[in-house]
């Protein structure tokens, strides 16, 4: 086929000229095709003249007879030219055939190459398991029991990563150098299974930079297994409440955490068809990466939009998190995610935990304590967390705590959507956080900052 072009190209530039009605070497006076009774045609051929003076009767007949051999090269030449167009266009329909199907076979082989790039995670490891579950991210892998045992040394307890209602999170390592987060469902709970189905279904359709990488599932004997992408920095409950206090997380980046937290939201809310509601938002369930980028985790209690009711759902969450309308109604929406998200912005911006105890054996939400303060802004600066207290423009501080005191709003509908957050965070965080905050504007001196307050 690769000869086929240029042949047809060939033919395509036989000059017309080539094809002419008479022969090449033929007389000038044989190209007459007026009648014979012209004289101004036959007056100018000198050889015509001479053959009429030596035998007019040889003349007519010569001319008759070339005359017939003219009308047979031109019915030759015209068949000639319809085979040979007959040709041409067949061998143009061939190539285009051939050219079509050239084309339908590069976006095969294209397609293949996407299939072998989703296959990725499996051919770094190499040793899974056969099965597939495929999602929207690709195929999700079913690993192999005895892979989890050696990737977390037996699951041994100096490779807890954390502690959760059903089960551990362990850290595993496979071939020397590829680091997971293993999560152990015990068995023998119809609700513990519910969700370890839920969380691989709909990670297996999920793919954001704010949200968890779900990198394979194992099911042994009553346990079940989730693999995740590990997260080097743990959670946020863990930096602010765990021994450190939160001393690694400056002001921008407790900012950055509280962005990346509402985009994972906004995702889930708005772009996901249907919308998803996470139902189990809190600083436990946001991961830190190696460069405190946050991802929202632990999808096992996330319904889908427009399913759920009073009657057909669970009432499940943790205590301090949970909306008023949800706790008291069973009324579950979008916007029981934006009070969650409210309690963890308080969390950053106070340091304090989403309930505490008091000394009288009772407890307080920091949504009860901290909100007379928030609105007093002559109050507002002594209740942030000391490690970032005066180390942040104040006007930035109101209005953190101003979005905090909407998300917390009793009544639903005073709340703001997500995408309305997150707008509000944006000019907070620093261009190279993954805001709009230009490096110019930086933290006024803290001699300024204190004068301020007073």
């Amino acid at each position: 086929m690769e000869l086929l072009l240029p042949l047809l190209l060939l033919f395509l530039h036989i000059p017309i000229w080539g094809f002419r009605f008479c022969p090449i070497d033929a007389a000038p006076d044989l190209l007459i095709s007026a009648p014979l009774s012209s004289p101004q045609i036959l007056s100018i051929s000198p050889i015509s003249a001479t053959m009429t003076t030596f035998s007019p009767g040889s003349q007519i007949e010569t001319v008759e007879h070339r005359t017939d051999s003219n009308k047979k090269m031109h019915v030759a030449v015209i068949v000639a030219s319809s085979g040979l167009s007959a040709i041409i266009l067949c061998l143009l329909c061939v190539w285009i055939y051939h050219r079509k199907s050239s084309q339908k076979s590069q976006k095969k082989n294209t397609k293949s190459s996407d299939a072998e790039r989703g296959h990725k995670f499996g051919s770094l490891l190499g040793k899974f398991n056969s099965r597939r579950m495929v999602g929207k991210k690709g195929p999700v892998s079913l690993i192999d029991y005895k892979l989890l045992e050696t990737a977390t040394s037996n699951f041994q307890e100096s490779n807890i990563l954390g502690v959760g209602g059903f089960g551990c999170v362990y850290k595993g390592r496979f071939d020397g150098n590829f680091q997971v987060a293993v999560k152990k469902l015990d068995g023998g709970s119809e609700d513990a299974e519910k969700e370890f189905e839920n969380e691989v279904d709909l990670l297996s359709k999920i793919q954001h930079p704010n949200i968890i990488s779900l990198l394979g599932y194992c099911i042994h004997g009553e346990a079940r297994f989730i693999v995740y992408e590990l997260m080097q920095n743990g959670s946020l409950e863990t930096q602010l409440h765990g021994p450190s206090h939160g001393s690694a997380l400056s002001w921008h980046i407790r900012m950055k955490i509280a962005l990346d937290t509402a985009r994972g939201l906004e995702y889930l809310h708005e772009y996901c068809s249907p919308p998803v509601i996470h139902r189990d938002l809190k600083s436990s369930n946001i991961l830190l990466d190696s460069n405190f980028n946050a991802k929202l985790s632990d999808f096992g209690l996330a319904v889908i939009d427009g399913t759920q009711n009073k009657n057909t759902i669970k009432l499940s969450g943790t205590l301090g998190y949970v909306a008023p309308e949800y706790l008291l109604d069973g009324k579950l929406t979008d916007k029981s995610d934006v009070y969650a998200f409210g309690v963890v912005l308080l969390e950053l911006l106070l340091g304090k935990r989403p309930v505490e105890k008091l000394e009288t054996a009772q407890c307080q939400s920091i949504v009860t304590w901290a909100m007379p303060q928030l609105t007093d802004r002559s109050k507002l600066p002594n209740i942030v967390d000391p490690v970032i207290r005066n180390t942040m423009d104040l006007k930035h501080l109101y209005q953190v705590a101003a979005v905090a005191v909407l998300c917390v709003q009793p009544e639903p509908s005073y709340r703001p959507l997500i995408t309305d957050v997150l707008h509000s965070l944006v000019p907070l965080v620093p261009v190279e956080l993954g805001g709009t905050l230009r490096i110019a504007q930086t933290v006024p001196p803290m001699d300024q900052t204190m004068s301020s307050t007073h």
